[in-house]
């Protein structure tokens, strides 16, 4: 197994991702499949910690729901109104809490996305 240190900079995260891909196909159990998942742990730390993932706007994750889910603007319509569903798509108006509550219950939108 290499020498696996902590990743504190960018120059070593770099490093510890140019390994991994050397590393991808290594077996479990082994010296370089230990080092692999040692590495992708420390990886995935410091990611988080330096990369935070925001949520998308409201009206990003509306429109993601509906296109994994085969929703058209229509069946937004029918939801939140004709023209409530309109002006919240063209970032004119922001969403009610009752509109929200509606995306969550029946969409599955997350609610920190609609609140954001």
């Amino acid at each position: 197994m290499a020498n696996v240190k902590p990743i504190h900079d960018k120059v070593a995260y770099g490093a510890a991702l140019a390994r991994i891909d050397q590393l991808m196909n290594a077996a479990a159990g082994t010296p370089e499949g230990e080092e692999l998942d040692i590495l992708t742990t420390l990886v995935g730390a410091f990611e988080e910690a330096t990369m935070p993932v925001d949520f998308p706007d409201a009206q990003t994750a509306v429109e993601f729901v509906m296109e994994q889910k085969g929703y058209a603007r229509q069946d937004l319509a029918e939801l939140l109104g004709r023209s409530r569903a309109s002006e919240f798509m063209t970032r004119k108006r922001n969403l009610s809490m009752n509109q929200a509550k509606a995306l969550n219950k029946n969409w599955g939108v997350p609610a920190d996305a609609l609140l954001a």
